[in-house]
C-alpha cells in the first residue's frame, strides 16, 4: 500500500507545483539524493577509489536490485550511463551482412532509428518499418507477415515517448523467435511505471533509464541481455573492465553482460540508481503501476471535458503518458504558460517519433506524465490551468 503522505513528504519538488513530466526526468525521492550527495561528500573526504571500495556491496546491490525488478540474475544486467548507451552498446554488438533486415515500429525514438541507418548504410542491410494497427499499437499481422529469416534484429518500443500506448511485446516477440530473429526491447518509458519481466516477455535484451518513471539519478542505464546471447556478442567498445588483457595480442571478454559495461562511471549516480531502484520495490511495483494508470486515466478524463483540448493518445492499454493539444495554441506556448502556473509539462516534437508524428499529420504534442507522487487534486488544478489557455 502507498503511503501517499510520506511519499510526497520525500518528493519536496512536488509540494509547490504540478510536476507532470516523470516521462521527462522525475524527480527523486529523499532517499536517492541522500545516496548521491551523500558519496561525493565520502569521495570528498577519501577520493573516489576509496570511497568506491567502501561502497563495493552496495555497487553490487544495484545489480542485484535491478535484477529483482526485472525478473532476471544479476550478471544478466549491465550498468551504464543512460538508456542510448545501453541501446547502442548491444545494437551494435549484433552482426550485420548486405541483405539483412532491421525492422522497426512506427512509433520508434529517434535515437534507435539514426542507430539502425547508420549500421545499415555501414553494412548494406535495410531498415524497414512495421506499421501500426488501427488502435495504434505495433501491428502484429503485419510484423508476421514482414518476418523471414534476412530479419536480423527487431527494434520494438514498449512505451512511444510521445503518448499513452503500450505495445503487445510478448505477442511480437513469440513471432520474431520463429523467424529466428532477436528483439532489443527500448523499455526507457516502461520500466518504472508498469510491471516489467523479462521472462514474460522473452525479449534478448531491454534497455532502460534511471532519470524517468524510477525516479534515479541522471547519467544512469541499464542493459538486460540473455546470457546466451551475451555470451555470443562482443560490444563495439570494450576496455579493461569489459576485457581482460591476456596476452600481447590477446584479450579475453567479461562472461556476463559485464562485457557491455565501461570502467569509468559516476558511482554517486549508480548508488542513487539503486536507492530508486529499492524505493520503488518496497510498495511494490504492481502499487505503483496501478496508481500511475489511475492518475494518468484521470488526467485524460479532466482534458476530455475541456472543449477545445484534444487528447492524442493511442492504444487498447493506455500507459502514464497522456498527451494532448489545445486548439490553436502552439504546443511550445502550452508548456510555457503552464509553467507560469507552475504546472511542469513538456512537449514532444516530430523529430523524436517521426514516422508517428507524420503520418499522424502532428507537429508537437504536450506530453503529461503523472507519478504516483502526484494527487488527485493536483491534477483537478492541472486540468484548470489548461482550461484557462483556451483564449490565450
Amino acid at each position: 500500500m502507498i503511503d501517499l503522505e510520506r511519499v510526497r513528504a520525500e518528493t519536496p519538488g512536488c509540494l509547490d507545483r504540478v510536476f507532470l513530466d516523470s516521462a521527462g526526468s522525475s524527480l527523486p525521492p529523499a532517499p536517492v539524493l541522500e545516496a548521491v550527495v551523500g558519496h561525493l561528500r565520502r569521495e570528498a573526504e577519501v577520493g573516489g577509489y576509496v570511497a568506491e571500495e567502501e561502497r563495493a556491496d552496495d555497487l553490487a546491490g544495484v545489480r542485484e536490485g535491478l535484477a529483482r525488478l526485472l525478473g532476471c540474475a544479476a550478471e544478466d544486467v549491465a550498468l551504464l550511463d543512460g538508456a542510448t548507451r545501453a541501446w547502442t552498446q548491444l545494437f551494435y554488438a549484433v552482426p550485420l551482412a548486405a541483405g539483412d533486415r532491421i525492422l522497426l515500429s512506427r512509433s520508434e525514438y529517434a535515437s534507435n532509428a539514426i542507430a539502425a541507418l547508420q549500421r545499415a548504410r555501414q553494412h548494406g542491410a535495410r531498415v524497414e518499418v512495421v506499421p501500426a494497427d488501427r488502435s495504434g499499437e505495433l501491428d502484429l499481422d503485419a510484423l508476421e507477415r514482414t518476418l523471414d529469416e534476412r530479419v536480423r534484429i527487431v527494434s520494438l518500443v514498449h512505451v512511444p515517448t510521445n503518448g499513452g500506448l503500450v505495445n503487445p511485446v510478448a505477442e511480437a516477440t513469440e513471432l520474431v523467435h520463429r523467424s529466428g530473429g532477436l528483439v532489443l526491447l527500448d523499455a526507457c518509458q516502461s520500466v518504472g511505471q508498469l510491471e516489467v519481466d523479462v521472462r514474460s516477455l522473452g525479449v534478448d535484451a531491454l534497455a532502460g533509464t534511471g532519470r524517468k518513471w524510477l525516479r534515479g539519478p541522471r547519467g544512469t542505464g541499464f542493459l538486460y541481455v540473455r546470457p546466451e546471447l551475451a555470451r555470443e556478442l562482443e560490444p563495439p567498445i570494450l576496455d579493461l573492465h569489459s576485457a581482460t588483457w591476456t596476452a600481447g595480442d590477446r584479450y579475453e571478454l567479461a562472461g556476463d553482460a559485464t562485457r557491455f559495461e565501461l570502467w569509468e562511471s559516476d558511482v554517486a549516480a549508480r548508488i542513487g540508481l539503486g536507492a530508486a531502484v529499492e524505493y520503488l520495490l518496497s510498495p511494490g511495483v504492481d502499487e505503483v503501476a496501478s496508481a500511475v494508470r489511475a492518475r494518468a486515466d484521470l488526467l485524460r478524463s479532466l482534458l476530455r471535458e475541456i472543449p477545445g483540448v484534444t487528447v492524442t493518445d493511442l492504444g487498447r492499454r493506455p500507459s502514464g503518458i497522456v498527451s494532448f493539444a489545445v486548439d490553436g495554441v502552439p504546443a511550445a506556448t502550452v508548456r510555457d504558460a503552464l509553467a507560469k502556473r507552475r504546472v511542469t509539462v513538456t512537449v514532444s516534437g516530430r523529430s523524436s517519433t517521426l514516422l508517428d508524428m507524420t503520418d499522424r499529420g502532428l507537429e508537437a504534442v504536450v506530453r503529461a506524465s503523472p507519478h504516483y507522487f502526484v494527487s488527485d487534486e493536483q491534477l483537478e488544478a492541472a486540468a484548470v490551468a489548461v482550461s484557462e489557455l483556451i483564449s490565450i
